[in-house]
């Protein structure tokens, strides 16, 4: 078969099965699908896998236009966000070679980790980011150098620009049932929330160095309740003792739906309320895909990396310390990043924020 002049060697014959590699957690994923969107308009018909974590399975169902299924990866030392189990690899590898893919794509960092998890898939082609800027010289493999200084959705967007695959646009995108629609309906009815006037409070995040502290989320809170806002604050099961805490320390009558919504519910949720305020994490990115407007507090993130693109929409306030990013679960010198920022400056931004017009659009 003669290559096309116009098409990347990668894709030559073109690909019918695609593996991405991307073991991360929803925030994280949904960065990750303005590339996922472009991969799919340029191969219609390929069959795309996802190798990610196992709880990315309703990732994979809500955007099965994109990707077609998931493969759990076990898990690998020094990749946190599960458990390693390198037990399980041998399994694992066997299987996915036996898928016998055309294309696998590394879509999880810089490639120092995770190029080798990359290889073992067993596809006949490669490509992905490669650490520092050293020109690879593996056959039928392409590496990027890693672009440091990208926001993550404009990381991966490069990544198919390097590969030749057009990419439209950066938007993100979170797409919503009847069902979650109708069950954020309930919900809100039964709870008293009415739509022009609800603003959510998510004061968890997976990691502690990433919370900004309970008693200032519970004095924002109370201050948006008595400017006359429904304020639920949201979270999941795990993180109803948080939710609880910042109910009695707010000491103004809130709502507390933690553990009461599922993905689709939340995301409908915010669809129909006014405001966000939460951390530097997944939540924040479900609002920029529903267009809601937030206000983040941002402690021990990558800002530049992590933060929402559009700045009229979301607010971001972020305290500098000489340790951003912070690579701790759990801050060892007493948190600066987020005790430098105030509750009233939260608080001022959040009623700079519903003094505007209401709009998703």
């Amino acid at each position: 078969m003669t290559d096309t002049p116009d098409v990347h060697p990668l894709w030559q014959p073109e690909p019918r099965r695609i593996a991405v590699f991307r073991a991360l957690q929803l925030g994280d994923m949904l960065c990750a699908v303005p590339a996922l969107r472009a991969l799919r308009a340029r191969f219609p018909h390929a069959r795309i896998t996802l190798v990610g974590l196992a709880g990315a399975r309703a990732f994979q169902q809500r955007f099965a236009r994109y990707v077609d299924e998931l493969a759990a990866f076990p898990g690998l030392e020094g990749l946190p966000e599960q458990p390693a189990r390198p037990e399980a690899l041998p399994a694992f590898f066997d299987r996915a070679r036996a898928q016998r893919f055309d294309v696998a794509l590394q879509l999880h960092g810089s490639g120092r980790l995770t190029n080798d998890i990359v290889r073992r898939l067993g596809a006949a082609r490669l490509a992905g980011f490669q650490p520092g800027q050293a020109p690879g010289s593996e056959r039928n493999a392409w590496w990027l150098p890693w672009p440091d200084r990208l926001p993550e959705v404009e990381r991966y967007l490069a990544l198919m620009r390097f590969l030749d695959v057009p990419c439209m646009d950066a938007a993100l995108e979170f797409p919503l049932a009847d069902e979650d629609r109708q069950a954020a309906a309930r919900l809100a009815a039964r709870e008293g929330l009415r739509p022009d006037r609800t603003v959510l409070v998510h004061p968890g995040a997976r990691l502690s160095s990433r919370r900004w502290p309970a008693d200032r989320y519970a004095a924002v809170a109370s201050a948006v309740a008595r400017a006359g806002f429904d304020v639920a604050l949201t979270g999941s099961g795990e993180e109803r003792a948080l939710t609880r805490q910042v109910a009695r320390l707010a000491g103004t009558p809130l709502r507390d739906l933690a553990g009461r919504t599922d993905l689709g519910t939340l995301a409908a949720l915010l669809e129909r309320c006014r405001l966000l305020i939460c951390n530097d994490t997944g939540v924040s990115h479900v609002a920029a895909a529903m267009r809601t407007p937030s206000v983040v507090v941002a402690s021990g993130s990558d800002v530049h990396r992590w933060a929402p693109a559009d700045r009229t929409r979301h607010v971001v306030l972020w305290h500098d310390v000489a340790c951003r990013p912070c690579a701790y679960p759990d801050c060892p010198i007493g948190h600066p990043c987020a005790l430098g920022i105030k509750a009233s400056e939260v608080i001022r931004q959040a009623e700079r924020m519903l003094c505007k017009e209401p709009s998703h659009a």
